[in-house]
């Protein structure tokens, strides 16, 4: 019964995100997930901060960690979740993050290597780019505690992630071949894995912020974006780009670090609550993340979007011109790991 709620809940979560235009300022489009208590009378509060929609599974986990959080440590532990850039872009929250003037993040995978090179161990294309490969590397402790320790430099731990899909090409006209991706000009994230990568491959590409995304495909400023089928059906990238390629090099994550120091002078028992909730809460996220790829691929052909094929043959041959990516980040992510994972992994 709770197993059903729960995905009827997603799926009642989604269609309201799509129905509702996102970048309305006079629509709230978090009324959906205000706390059914008042937070007011918590002993400590957690800043939480994330750049997209909850209706996304990896990202609607915030508001259910805030719930159990907080029946758990009976209101003394307010996880105060902010999505949707209420704290700024991702590269400033990382800053804020590392001061502590925002205690967790939720950052995508591919702003994440600007903290830490070896971050960026998961947007490398054909590394970890199946659901499979991606549990068994959170699932394998020397894979992942090293991952998690990354940025401990920086003051800064992770203590899971959840998945947004993997990634494709959403595109204005169709891409079914390395000449048809020549054509296009591509938006990419703020992100030094994704640049490195797209110069290796010789494809036209645009750095861009997120938000403005829409209008760059709405005017034609770009004509194709590297992205996921879960976060382009959601936020509507489907209205104007009708054509998608299931490319799947490399998934999606939001990671969840938190600032080491603040994590530290919290009380042990509510630490332990948090890091606990925080675990078993993304774990349920990542499965639910793959439902819901199966209901916003339904949703997307329904709409009438094209889904193209790209050739086997081809995408070999964009994991053979990744090869100075692999050899400078592996550099960069220290050899060792990154041969460690790739055979763990079965590549």
């Amino acid at each position: 019964m709770l197993k059903n709620a729960v995905l009827i809940g997603l799926s009642l979560l989604v269609s309201l995100a799509t129905l509702v235009p996102l970048a309305s300022a006079q629509d709230d489009p978090l009324a959906a997930w205000r706390p059914a208590f008042d937070p007011s009378g918590a002993q400590y509060t957690y800043i939480l901060s994330n750049i997209d929609h909850p209706a996304i599974a990896g990202i609607g986990v915030g508001y259910r960690i805030r719930d159990k959080v907080w029946e758990r440590s009976e209101g003394r532990l307010y996880v105060d979740f902010r999505p949707l850039a209420q704290l700024g872009g991702e590269r400033d929250v990382l800053q804020k993050l590392r001061l502590g003037a925002i205690h967790g993040m939720m950052c995508s995978s591919v702003a994440a290597a600007n903290l830490s090179p070896r971050l960026g161990i998961v947007n490398l294309p054909f590394v970890i780019e199946t659901f499979e490969k991606l549990e068994k590397f959170r699932n394998t402790p020397e894979l992942f505690d090293e991952f998690a320790a990354a940025a401990h430099a920086q003051g800064v731990t992770v203590v899971d992630f959840t998945s947004y899909g993997p990634y494709g090409w959403a595109t204005t006209t169709p891409v079914a071949s390395l000449a048809d991706a020549g054509k296009v000009n591509f938006r990419i994230a703020e992100a030094p894995v994704n640049t490195d990568l797209y110069r290796a491959w010789g494809f036209k590409f645009t750095v861009m912020p997120w938000p403005d995304v829409h209008q760059a495909l709405q005017t034609g400023v770009i004509n194709g974006l590297d992205h996921t089928l879960i976060v382009c059906s959601i936020t509507r990238k489907f209205d104007v780009a009708r054509y998608f390629t299931p490319l799947n090099y490399a998934q999606g994550l939001y990671i969840h670090m938190i600032n080491r120091r603040w994590l530290e002078q919290l009380p042990e028992d509510l630490r332990k609550i948090l890091v606990e909730t925080i675990q078993e809460e993304s774990a349920e996220a990542r499965r639910l993340g793959r439902i819901q790829i199966e209901e916003e691929t339904a949703r997307a052909r329904e709409a009438g979007v094209t889904f193209v094929e790209f050739p086997a043959a081809e995408r070999e041959r964009l994991k053979e011109m990744a090869a100075p990516v692999y050899e400078k980040w592996s550099e960069r992510i220290g050899s060792d790991y990154f041969e460690k994972v790739r055979a763990r992994l079965g590549d």
